[in-house]
């Protein structure tokens, strides 16, 4: 709690403050470190396995082959999700579980099943982007900020401070 809001509180308030702070159990810190590692390490480990079968038995090259990657790997994480296997593995892994594009479908789809009771407009077309809206719009606004900065650091661009 920062300090400016425990000046408001009454010494009653502060001492409760202080006993429900001693007794918030402990976070395994370094367990849900290794648990986000392990987890995240293995959702790349099978994209890469996807792509590499892309490249070896699709007849990809290494440019062309992360496109259909990226497919597979959000209808896998969909097709989880629809399962529940999912949120089973993201309660498990905690943060490993949202690498960007398997974390990104799953908000997409467990939203749109949440909804899909209010029809296929107003629940799932609507309600689908309730959660990962905010991220589309900061992700794009980012990097429309980072393009501007490249374009005025960069002198080949027509930039260049």
């Amino acid at each position: 709690m920062p300090n400016n809001k425990k000046k408001k509180l009454t010494p009653v308030q502060q001492e409760y403050q202080k006993l429900a702070k001693n007794a918030e159990p402990k976070r395994p810190v370094l367990t849900n470190c290794l648990r986000a590692f392990i987890a995240g390490g293995t959702i790349c480990l099978i994209g890469q396995a996807v792509q590499t079968a892309f490249i070896k038995w699709g007849g990809f090259n290494k440019q062309n082959a992360g496109n259909p990657t990226v497919a597979v790997m959000i209808i896998l994480s969909t097709f989880l999700t629809c399962l529940g296997v999912y949120d089973k593995i993201a309660q498990w892994a905690g943060a490993g579980s949202a690498v960007p594009v398997t974390g990104f479908a799953n908000t997409m789809s467990s939203s749109a099943l949440e909804h899909k009771s209010e029809g296929i407009v107003y629940g799932v077309g609507g309600r689908m982007f309730e959660v990962a809206g905010p991220v589309i719009v900061f992700g794009t606004v980012a990097a429309f900020i980072v393009g501007i900065l490249h374009w005025l650091f960069n002198p080949s661009l027509g930039g260049g401070f």
